[in-house]
């Protein structure tokens, strides 16, 4: 048992000091995701649960040159929300419009800065506002319920 104590503080040890002055290769964290439900005003549903909404019908637009923004729709996990993963990976203004058919859900302004240190590189998010929806979000995630009226 005392080995494998020794053993465990060593290897800690080791990990530590490789991760402290001498970078030995590349660090990278990504930004994080964005994730939104939509959600039923009246009822707290999921819109794309209930089929109020067809996922097939969302596109996300670019509001500086109109050009569609790749994202994801997951499903199966017990919530149906759409991701966006696009945005951080290098230092960017957006500001986005989230459609679903004619419908405008709510738009997006995300000002991310994409720094180094510490031999890694990563993203902070300056600045996240979301504009004509009523929403909540989940600190310590980038995890939102946008409310819309059926």
């Amino acid at each position: 048992m005392r080995n494998l104590i020794i053993g465990i503080l060593f290897i800690s040890m080791w990990m530590l000091q490789s991760c402290s002055e001498e970078c030995e290769g590349p660090c990278f964290s990504p930004p994080r995701a964005l994730y939104f439900e939509i959600l039923d005003k009246s009822t707290g549903g999921n819109v794309f649960t209930n089929g109020s909404y067809n996922r097939n019908e969302i596109v996300i637009v670019d509001l500086d040159n109109q050009e569609e923004v790749d994202f994801a729709f997951i499903d199966g996990t017990g919530f149906d929300m759409i991701s966006i993963n696009t945005i951080g990976w290098e230092t960017e203004v957006v500001n986005y419009a989230i459609n679903i058919g004619s419908d405008r859900i709510f738009e997006l302004y995300v000002d991310a800065e994409r720094l180094s240190g510490d031999c890694c590189s990563y993203t902070i998010y300056n600045d996240l506002q979301i504009s004509n929806a009523e929403y909540t979000h989940d600190l310590g995630w980038e995890f939102f319920k946008i409310f819309v009226e059926i």
